[in-house]
């Protein structure tokens, strides 16, 4: 009995997780579609930068939760070594959806373009199940002109 809920809590981690992934990730393409009219460009310092009416920074900051399969299969890939791909997966729309949020609130101001976008990530949370939330925040922030 006492092996059967960590085995459900896994059961239940790796297939809700996948389906609610499976749903994040079908946003996500159907949002980039329609945001893929405003081109994103990093500009070096020696380039001169695009004329501008007007220019405001923009952020957009996602924080992404671990589920209990990815937990458990992440310390095991730890015992051994090697890429963690199911983290990679929660790293990458994790960037893809602050990308996305920094953009829409651009587009809504009236961007015709975002230039040096960049991105910051910090881990949130303990790596012991003991200290609750272990998270990834990623926040994305560029400077949109019109």
């Amino acid at each position: 009995m006492e092996l059967l809920v960590p085995l459900i809590l896994i059961g239940v981690g790796f297939f809700v997780g996948r389906h609610f992934e499976a749903k994040h990730y079908a946003s996500i393409r159907d949002r980039e579609k329609k945001t893929l009219h405003v081109p994103m460009m990093n500009f070096g310092a020696k380039q001169d930068l695009p004329y501008a009416h007007d220019a405001q920074l923009f952020v957009g900051s996602v924080v992404v939760a671990n589920d209990y399969f990815k937990t458990i299969s992440a310390g095991l890939r730890n015992l051994v070594g090697g890429r963690v791909v199911v983290y990679e997966s929660l790293v990458d729309r994790g960037r893809r959806e602050a990308l996305l949020r920094m953009k829409e609130e651009a587009i809504e101001w009236g961007a015709s373009q975002i230039v040096n976008v960049r991105f910051e990530t910090s881990s949130i949370g303990g790596k012991s199940r003991d200290q609750g939330l272990s998270a990834v925040e990623i926040m994305a922030y560029g400077t949109a002109i019109r």
